[in-house]
Parts: structure tokens; sequence; C-alpha cells
């Protein structure tokens, strides 16, 4: 299992990003947390089994909600920590 840190740029603030986010990860069966950033962009930590779960993950991220707009999203492997119980907004 490989953790991921992903961020989303555009406009993912204020239009129900984080919960359609992670109401498509937890359908997904993904495990994480997302989380808006001071800067205007969200965070999204994931662990996926292999390349083609992350490309599945990020296609969430870049459906997002039906107001949001999203214009790039860049994905970074991370250290794993403590496992995930289930997909959460954190803040």
């Amino acid at each position: 299992m490989k953790r991921y840190r992903c961020i989303s740029k555009g406009k993912v603030q204020g239009v129900w990003y984080r919960r359609s986010v992670r109401e498509m990860a937890e359908a997904a069966g993904f495990k994480g947390t997302v989380r808006n950033l001071p800067d205007g962009t969200v965070e999204s930590v994931v662990d996926v089994s292999d390349e083609a779960a992350l490309e599945a993950f990020k296609k969430i991220l870049y459906k997002g909600s039906p107001m949001s707009m999203v214009l790039d999203v860049q994905c970074e492997e991370i250290p794993p920590g403590r496992p995930f119980e289930s997909f959460e907004v954190v803040r």
C-alpha cells in the first residue's frame, strides 16, 4: 500500500468539493482525508494499492462537485502512516 498527497487547484473551495470527493472516494472504497488549505487549494491524502487505483482516485478529484472547476491535480508519494479507517473531511 502506498500513500499519496494530492493538491487540487482551481475553484475548489466553497463549492462542496470536499464533500463530493469524500462521497465518491468512500463509494469507490478509498480511505484517506480531504481538507482545505489556506492558499485556496484542497489537499487529499489517500492510500492506494497500485498505479491504477491512484489514477481512479485522480479522476474523482478532477470530477469534484457540480459547482467546482478543477484546473490541476498534482500527486506525490509520501511516507505511509497509521492506516486510515474511512475517507473523511478534516479541518
